[in-house]
C-alpha cells in the first residue's frame, strides 16, 4: 500500500522568512498597497491567519518590507560611491545612482511610503530612518569633497537637504513620464555646481572620466 510522504512542519523563521519574502514580491511588482493579509496568504499558499499568527501586524510587515528594500538600495549606493576615487566623481555617482530609471520600482515604493504613512505609524518612522540615511549619503559626499578642497559649502545640511528634495521630486516626476525626463540627471548637476562653488560642467567632467574609466 502506497502512503503520502509525511510534510514537514516549516519552523517559525522558516515561516516569517517566506512571509517576508512573499511581501517583498508583492510591493516591487504591485506596490505597498497590495501588500495585504490575503494577498500574502494567497501567494505564500498559507491560510489568512497563519500570516497573522506569525506578524506584528500588516503595518509593521509593511513598514519592515519598505525598509529592508530600501536599506539595500542605499547599501548599493554607499559602495559605489566608496569606489569613486575623488568626492566629484563620488557625488556624479551618487546622483546618477539616485536617478536611475532602473530604480523606478524603489521610486514608487517611496511614493506610496510618503502617503501611506500618514495612516501607519510604522512605515512613517521607516520613511523617517531611510531617508536620514540617504541624506547622510549626500552630506558625506558633500563633506568629503569640502575637506578636500574640490567644493566649497557653508551650509552642508541644508544643501545636502536641497539636493535630496530635488532628486525626490524629479524622481516622482518621471513616475509619470513628466518633466526633464532623461535630462534630469543634468539638471541636478548644474544645480549642485552652483549650490558648492563649482565651475558649470565641472561635474559633467567628472561623470565622463567615470565613464571612460568603467
Amino acid at each position: 500500500m502506497e502512503t503520502k510522504p509525511r510534510r514537514t512542519r516549516k519552523s517559525p523563521d522558516d515561516r516569517r522568512a517566506e512571509i517576508a519574502a512573499t511581501a517583498r514580491a508583492i510591493a516591487l511588482e504591485e506596490g505597498l498597497d497590495a501588500v495585504t493579509q490575503r494577498a500574502v496568504a494567497g501567494r505564500a499558499s498559507m491560510a489568512s491567519a497563519l500570516v497573522a499568527h506569525y506578524v506584528e501586524s500588516m503595518d509593521a510587515l509593511v513598514a519592515d518590507t519598505f525598509s529592508e528594500i530600501v536599506a539595500e538600495e542605499i547599501g548599493e549606493v554607499r559602495e559605489l560611491v566608496a569606489a569613486e576615487p575623488s568626492a566629484t566623481a563620488g557625488l556624479v555617482v551618487l546622483i546618477d545612482a539616485a536617478l536611475d530609471p532602473q530604480r523606478q520600482d524603489v521610486t514608487s515604493l517611496w511614493v506610496q511610503a510618503w502617503s501611506l504613512g500618514r495612516h501607519n505609524a510604522a512605515l512613517a518612522a521607516a520613511v523617517r530612518l531611510r531617508m536620514d540615511e540617504w541624506l547622510s549619503i549626500i552630506r558625506d559626499a558633500i563633506t568629503a569633497g569640502a575637506e578636500a578642497g574640490a567644493l566649497r559649502c557653508d551650509d552642508v545640511d541644508g544643501t545636502a537637504l536641497h539636493l535630496l528634495a530635488m532628486i525626490d521630486g524629479l524622481n516622482a516626476h518621471e513616475l509619470v513620464h513628466w518633466g526633464a525626463g532623461a535630462a534630469q540627471g543634468a539638471i541636478t548637476k548644474r544645480a549642485a555646481e552652483g549650490l558648492l562653488g563649482l565651475a558649470p560642467g565641472a561635474l559633467e567632467a567628472a561623470a565622463d572620466g567615470a565613464s571612460a574609466r568603467a
